[in-house]
């Protein structure tokens, strides 16, 4: 037989028989269920839950076949408006239809009918009532926070039905377990999965209880470890004996003491300090954190050196240690006098280009000296994992600070001249990318709060005077040019490097091997410049010059002679080789490289034969262009045939690369001898670019090329028009013996050379 009902849905809510809940009604329809349920239906419904809880509008498909008809025990009106119903469950029904009321299209109704239950023995019925009471009995006694009064209910309960769902409503069960609970009408079917569950949350408990007290008994051990280690340090400090890690902990809280830090690193240090006292010994831990400890309170974070006040006592210094490099010594001397008339001036950050043996490295330490202030070089070359300037993070094994904080440590001063050297050979790779790294160090408007990865607290950067060195501008990251001061260190002439020789390297060699009375003339100096060296900076020469004091001490000897250095050197080395000799299709090309100026000969040959182009001595791409340019210019402007010509370019000494966008006038040059049969003159040299219309572009390093063709006893160069701007920086001696010629295009060459 089939009964209508209303039906009301609960989200996430399931009432079983026998259980009782509260719900508190806020909406229209659900109050006109409920009146009803109280007017026309004896105050009962039917409860049902949607399968899917998160749906917000439910379909009849949504809806199970099993609900539970509730009755309305109890209905309080309450001054907000809402109603409170306390519901209790009667029993189990089977939905047979959902459809919506006949007195009103919102409220559902459905038809059920009765629950036919299948018939068991009584024995196994009571069998499992006495197991769930059993097992009931064995989770209260589990759990801390259940009461002992559910027993009472559940034994007055007189069947099996009654007795599943008490215990079920009762038992902290998910939504979905209790639902799979009201939608199971067997008691049987119902008595044996709740014993599984229970005999579950027994388990868990009992797991749980035994983890509370082992943790429990772990916490009292560690409280007991902690008053005896107190009671140990009253003790001991009743007797006046103390550990090693106390005496540590005392003296660097002494030492934090003493120092003026802020306040937030101040209260940092001091928990390190307190957090160390209290490792044990045998931790691994210890010695990481006094480590960290010591490098903290190690660092200079208010410690300078005085700067002098006097720029011209800075720069006599400079002058009595250097020759020359007047520009770096002008610069430094000013920042001196304007340091002292304003102690807040920021520190210039200055990059020294030039080729190696000009004095990069050792004017910055002469700076150092002539400022009274630490010296502390870093090498960058080939770096490329950011972490060597920055540091670690402690969390790593063998972590370190970088070694900007390991530099100002070693100084123990906060503004040491600190030297970057070989900028333009550092590398980025997936390890990091270096010069971002150290455009954060060095720019003065980020290295004020400086952040090293190990210590993980700011240190003041800006007053460190940095100076970075580099061979050549091709190679230093754009991003650290731009904020970088350039000074550029050119090459020496060969009497620039015999008065270096004679004011610096010898008096240095004779103080060293004390040989006061050793004496050497000028014109051997030049033979072994000009000999036994054939480099832009002294280096070499020092190394020279060394070997024949060496020697000289050994065979007793004070005075050098010109045997003396061919017994000792040996046969003078052919420098000059690479110098035109003014054959046909022979030129001077100047270059530069990272070593600086050269100057390197050009031969042509053009060869009746099918086309063909070669160029060899280790040239690049840029060359090759230069050379397509110039035969291009050649067929166009004087209708010079090179079809059916083998032309082989060849640049001599194949060990320097030349690669260079400044030998197409010098490649126009030996291409027009060859065709026109005229030599060029062996003491001429080309420098410049060529254009398709003939146009000789402005090149760059003209400085290190004429002071290389003067070392090479060349006498006339020709260079771009637009490069007389530069002829300020070129030394006297070099404008004074030279013939240089500006020139806007090949045209004015050829009208001199081959007209």
């Amino acid at each position: 037989m089939n009964n209508i009902i209303p039906v009301i849905l609960l989200k996430e809510l399931i009432i079983l028989p026998n259980q009782e809940i509260k719900i508190e009604l806020n909406n229209k329809l659900s109050k006109l269920i409920m009146k009803r349920a109280m007017d026309e239906f004896d105050s009962r419904l039917l409860v049902v839950t949607p399968t899917d809880a998160k749906e917000e509008e439910p379909s009849v498909d949504d809806l199970p076949n099993v609900g539970v008809i509730a009755k309305i025990k109890n209905k309080i009106q309450l001054s907000n408006g809402n109603i409170r119903i306390t519901l209790r469950g009667l029993k189990r029904v089977i939905v047979s239809k959902y459809f919506v009321s006949e007195n009103d299209d919102n409220i559902l109704d459905c038809s059920y009918q009765e629950l036919q239950l299948p018939k068991f023995a009584a024995t196994e019925e009571n069998a499992l009532k006495r197991k769930l009471i059993v097992t009931l009995k064995e989770y209260i006694d589990s759990a801390d926070n259940v009461s002992n009064s559910i027993l009472t209910t559940v034994t007055k309960a007189k069947n099996l039905g009654a007795i599943t769902d008490i215990i079920a409503s009762f038992l902290p069960f998910n939504f979905e377990k209790k639902s799979e609970y009201m939608q199971n009408y067997n008691p049987l079917n119902r008595a044996i999965s709740l014993l599984n569950d229970l005999q579950e949350e027994v388990a868990i408990n009992k797991l749980d209880a035994e983890l509370d007290e082992k943790v429990s008994a772990r916490l009292e051990n560690d409280q007991k470890e902690y008053i005896l280690k107190e009671k140990l340090k009253v003790i001991k400090a009743e007797l006046g004996d103390k550990t090693a890690q106390e005496e540590d902990a005392e003296r660097f809280l002494e030492k934090l003491d003493s120092l003026k830090l802020p306040s937030s690193i101040k209260n940092k240090i001091t928990y390190e300090i307190e957090k160390y006292s209290l490792i044990t010994e045998t931790s691994p831990e210890l010695s990481v954190s006094r480590t960290y400890i010591d490098w903290v309170l190690n660092l200079p974070w208010n410690k300078t050196t005085k700067d002098p006040k006097d720029k011209d006592e800075v720069l006599k210094y400079l002058n009595k240690t250097h020759y020359g490099l007047a520009k770096i010594k002008e610069r430094i001397s000013e920042f001196a006098y304007l340091k002292n008339k304003n102690i807040a001036l920021r520190a210039p950050i200055i990059c020294l280009i030039g080729p190696p043996g000009v004095g990069k490295t050792s004017i910055a330490m002469a700076i150092a000296e002539a400022l009274n202030r630490k010296f502390y070089k870093i090498s960058v070359g080939g770096l490329n994992d950011s972490t060597e300037l920055i540091g670690s993070r402690r969390t790593y094994l063998g972590a370190s600070p970088g070694k900007i904080i390991q530099g100002l440590r070693k100084c123990g001063s906060k503004n040491p001249v600190m030297l970057i050297d070989e900028v333009d050979k550092m590398t980025r790779d997936y390890h990091g990318d270096p010069a971002s790294t150290l455009l954060e160090i060095i720019d003065p408007v980020q290295n004020k709060y400086f952040t090293d990865n190990y210590l993980e607290e700011t240190f003041d950067l800006s007053e460190i005077l940095f100076i970075l060195t580099a061979n050549s501008y091709d190679n230093i990251p754009p991003v650290l040019l731009d904020r970088v001061e350039v000074i550029e260190l050119s090459s020496y002439t060969i009497f620039e490097k015999k008065d270096i020789a004679k004011l610096f390297l010898i008096p240095r060699l004779q103080e060293l091997y004390q040989m006061s009375h050793f004496t050497i003339s000028d014109n051997i100096i030049y033979d072994v410049i000009k000999n036994y060296t054939a480099e832009a900076g002294v280096r070499e020469l020092d190394r020279t010059l060394d070997k024949i004091m060496r020697k000289m001490i050994i065979a007793d000897k004070t005075k050098v002679t010109k045997k003396d250095v061919l017994e000792i050197l040996g046969k003078p080395k052919s420098y000059n080789l690479s110098i035109s000799n003014g054959a046909l299709g022979e030129v001077n090309v100047l270059g530069i490289n990272n070593h600086g100026g050269f100057c390197s000969k050009l031969e042509i040959a053009a060869i009746d034969d099918a086309d063909h182009l070669y160029l060899t001595g280790c040239v690049g791409n840029i060359m090759e262009e230069s050379v397509l340019v110039a035969l291009s210019y050649l067929k166009n402007e004087y209708h010079l045939n090179f079809d059916k010509k083998h032309i082989h370019l060849h640049f001599i000494d194949a060990s320097t690369t030349k690669n260079g966008p400044s030998a197409g006038v010098a490649i126009l040059v030996g291409l027009v001898s060859i065709m026109t049969k005229k030599e060029v003159d062996a003491r001429t040299a080309f420098t410049g670019e060529i254009s398709l219309l003939g146009d000789i572009i402005k090149i760059g390093g003209l400085k290190e090329k004429l002071i290389a063709a003067y070392n090479r006893n060349i006498t006339t160069v020709y260079i771009p028009k637009d490069n007389v701007v530069d002829l300020e920086d070129i030394p006297d001696v070099v404008k004074n013996n030279m013939t240089i010629i500006p020139v806007n295009n090949f045209k004015e060459i050829y009208t001199k050379i081959f007209k």
